[in-house]
């Protein structure tokens, strides 16, 4: 038999296999069977691998795909649409790795940085750092908690540059009148720009209507959603589209609440944004299509809100009584 994809035609095979062993020894030839033809790279590739091909650990990589350095799609979907999973097309892998600086240029763009650091970084002290990043000049990008369940910011290296370039008259001597006027001086925005951050990335990524909801809706409490969504079956559909807004270990209680004032809209500013951006969003959704729903018959499963709306009826019915004074007995 030849083999002509390797050694051109009327070659042995013997002699193409010795060529490919030799070429697998020096490390420049994919490693394949003898006869066979080299595999094609795949149309797209799961999240993981793409962090890997791109060397990237996997928090660069969450960075790099909401920030947009990284482009993803949609994975196509046989069954109804329940969760949305998303991949990388091999071409875009493809770009950026033949980028000049790769992947040094790429790590450097998603690059996060604390207090501390970032203070250096700009050539300021770390309480003035604070006191920027406080009153909104400094937006974080994500945040952890460590060991003692703090709350630890995290930064863009390349935007503070870009801030200390910019606005060099907010690095020395008194702050503007615009910083500390009618402003109370312990108020601190990073949890609410950081919320609003990360819903701007994640509906930059996303085109479904119904999942657009969700991701806006998860800043409210579940008492305003349920208000705003009083159907069980689409509170249901927006709950398992609903995305994670932070990554990490939260497993332990006192973590959880560590976290909850951070995931959850409290200003009412805020708080008013969100529902008219939340009812604007479920129009449009409902309109695209409805809300899945089980076989006629089949019961409202258990998570699914029922109990949500019970309790609002109460707190109802419990502030009618409170209101109402009983008659003295005869």
């Amino acid at each position: 038999m030849d083999i002509v994809g390797f050694t051109g035609r009327g070659a042995s095979a013997e002699t193409a296999v010795a060529g490919v062993a030799g070429e697998r020894a020096r490390g420049s030839a994919p490693d394949v069977a003898p006869g066979s033809m080299p595999e094609r790279p795949p149309e797209t590739v799961a999240l993981g691998r793409a962090a890997r091909e791109l060397e990237l650990r996997r928090g660069e990589f969450e960075l790099a795909a909401q920030l947009g350095h990284v482009r993803t799609t949609v994975a196509a979907s046989g069954g109804r649409r329940v969760a949305v999973r998303r991949e990388v097309e091999w071409r875009e892998i493809e770009r950026l790795r033949s980028a000049d600086g790769f992947p040094d240029v790429l790590r450097e763009r998603v690059r996060t940085v604390g207090t501390a650091e970032g203070a250096d970084l700009m050539a300021i002290s770390p309480g003035r750092f604070t006191r920027l990043a406080k009153a909104g000049y400094l937006t974080p990008v994500k945040f952890y908690l460590n060991r003692y369940r703090a709350v630890v910011w995290l930064y863009l290296a390349d935007e503070l540059r870009t801030f200390a370039a910019e606005e060099a008259a907010l690095l020395a001597g008194r702050f503007p009148r615009t910083l500390t006027a009618g402003r109370d001086p312990d108020e601190d925005v990073r949890p609410r720009n950081w919320r609003g951050r990360r819903i701007g990335h994640l509906l930059h990524l996303s085109e479904d209507p119904w999942e657009r909801a969700a991701i806006t809706g998860s800043v409210l409490d579940p008492v305003r959603r349920a208000e705003l969504v009083p159907d069980p079956y689409e509170r249901a559909y927006l709950g398992r589209l609903e995305p994670a807004l932070a990554h990490g270990r939260s497993d332990s209680d006192a973590a959880r609440a560590a976290m909850r004032p951070l995931l959850l809209a409290d200003h009412p500013d805020e708080i008013r944004w969100h529902r008219a951006s939340l009812a604007a969003l479920l129009d449009e959704a409902r309109r695209a299509r409805p809300a899945p729903r089980p076989d006629p018959g089949e019961p409202l499963r258990r998570g699914s809100g029922k109990g949500l709306l019970t309790r609002l009826r109460l707190r109802k019915e419990r502030g009618r009584e409170d209101t109402h004074v009983p008659a003295p007995a005869s």
